[in-house]
């Protein structure tokens, strides 16, 4: 069972390095939200029970869109982003 689990896992993060940078940013960004909602629900007129179960979907939808980014990014794309956003030299 162990041996399948790796097998699932790697055969997982290797569809997800084949996706587009431009997909990447955008499951990237796709976290943002999912941390806003897992949070922002506490302030609504709902028991505690329902509160907990919310934002544990919320927070582990917010992980696993950051994890996914990521992984689809791979380091090539985090040293692209890292060149996007790196301060331009006055000329």
């Amino acid at each position: 069972m162990k041996k399948f689990v790796q097998i699932l896992v790697r055969s997982i993060q290797r569809w997800l390095r084949g996706l587009s940078f431009r997909t990447g940013i955008i499951v990237l960004v796709l976290c943002i939200p999912c941390y806003i909602i897992s949070f922002a629900q506490m302030a609504l007129p709902i028991s505690s029970t329902a509160k907990g179960i919310l934002w544990t979907i919320f927070f582990g939808l917010a992980k696993c869109t950051q994890y996914a980014g990521l992984t689809i990014l791979g380091t090539e794309g985090l040293k692209r982003l890292k060149q996007i956003y790196r301060p331009k030299p006055d000329a």
